[in-house]
């Protein structure tokens, strides 16, 4: 079921841009950096960023007008076509790195561009643009982002202003430089954070279902522990009674089947996960259950007591407590304690044992009390034998 939920997951979340905030993890993505790079992510980052090379165009005329000879043209136009497949999976490399190492991305990406000098001089700066885009989806932290960037369109207005002369028709290239870069910054943070909600979503919804087995397993342990207990106990009487009381063993069979049927309806209604428990019931059940089993029951006459928002929890308590008196105690008597801040089943059989210690049902039961807020106990009781309180 959880490999169902990841695989639904993957095709609604649409496309899945390796990226994450800043705030996460050293390492976004797994796998080989090939299957970063051939990732859904990857190709859908290649369709944009590719729209945006048209750009470069203008970059290898001017390579042409500057060149000597065919040959000097041929091999400016391919480092013109190494600088734009180099910006294409410098970001998803600078996704696969550690958040410390992605400037060194951005470092080697403007290096490239003054493979160019020999051709264009310093209007290199034409390809700084794609140097901040790079930045900016690199997803480092706002303090280091926004100072590169702004470092980087101060330097290309120094280098215009340096050589076409300090006119106004120099701010254009840096304003393009430093606006698209912070808007690819904030593009990339978006989709980075969503990326996360997805992520967290994901995990939330495989909780979820793990919960949910949890409890429909702790449930059906409780039930059928207690159910067949009782119902091992009740068809035991009936066998020892079958010859020297016929008809209270007709009554014990009938009893038996009836906790049958009623298992069976709880496991049902359990797995829908409308079943609830009632301390009335289950103290009831619990009376049936030990004298069933030879044992005295000491039992309030009411469970008025019990608060309202605890009288679920009390019913489980009484359950597991008396499955367990039932089943490891040896006991001749079980008394049952109810109080407003209290509950509390003790017998006087041989005390703790390491099957009732270990006991899974016992282990559930903790998980509901300390869910609900309350604090529950096992030990030795003063009647001698085994002790199970929870304090509400």
């Amino acid at each position: 079921m959880d490999a169902g939920l990841r695989d639904r997951h993957d095709r609604d979340a649409g496309p899945d841009w390796p990226i994450r905030p800043p705030s996460v993890a050293t390492t976004p993505t797994d796998g080989s950096l090939r299957d970063l790079l051939l990732s859904r992510g990857a190709v859908s980052w290649y369709t944009g960023g590719g729209i945006a090379l048209i750009w470069l165009i203008s970059i290898a005329q001017e390579v042409v007008a500057a060149s000597g000879s065919v040959a000097s043209a041929v091999i400016g136009v391919v480092l013109v076509v190494l600088f734009g497949v180099s910006f294409l999976i410098a970001a998803p490399v600078s996704w696969s790195l550690p958040r410390r190492h992605r400037l060194i991305v951005c470092a080697g990406l403007l290096a490239l561009s003054f493979s160019l000098f020999p051709w264009i001089g310093w209007g290199v700066f034409g390809t700084w643009t794609y140097v901040g885009v790079l930045v900016g989806m690199s997803v480092l932290r706002w303090a280091v982002t926004w100072p590169v960037i702004l470092g980087l369109g101060a330097t290309a207005l120094v280098v215009s202003g340096m050589v076409d002369g300090w006119t106004e028709d120099i701010l254009w290239l840096p304003a393009i430089i430093v606006s698209i870069s912070l808007m690819m910054a904030a593009f990339a943070r978006t989709t980075a954070a969503m990326n996360q909600l997805r992520a967290t979503q994901s995990q939330l919804e495989i909780l979820a279902v793990e919960r949910e087995r949890n409890r429909v397993g702790r449930d059906l342990h409780d039930i059928l522990g207690h159910s067949l207990t009782v119902i091992t106990v009740k068809a035991e009487l009936a066998g020892r009674l079958v010859d020297v009381d016929p008809a209270r063993a007709r009554a014990e069979i009938g009893e038996v089947e009836g906790l049958a049927r009623g298992a069976l309806a709880d496991v049902r209604a359990t797995v829908a996960g409308f079943r609830g428990v009632n301390i009335s019931g289950e103290l009831a059940a619990a009376r049936s259950a030990l004298d069933a089993a030879g044992i005295d029951a000491d039992t309030p006459a009411s469970t008025d007591s019990i608060p309202a928002p605890h009288r679920e929890l009390a019913g489980w308590v009484v359950r597991e407590g008396v499955t367990n008196v039932v089943r490891h105690s040896h006991a001749q008597r079980c008394r049952i304690t109810l109080s407003p801040r209290e509950i509390e089943i003790a017998d006087d059989g041989v005390g703790p044992t390491r099957a009732a210690g270990s006991s899974t049902g016992l282990a559930g039961l903790r998980e509901r009390v300390e869910a609900a807020g309350a604090r529950m106990s096992v030990g030795r009781s003063d009647l001698g034998g085994f002790s199970l309180r929870v304090t509400l």
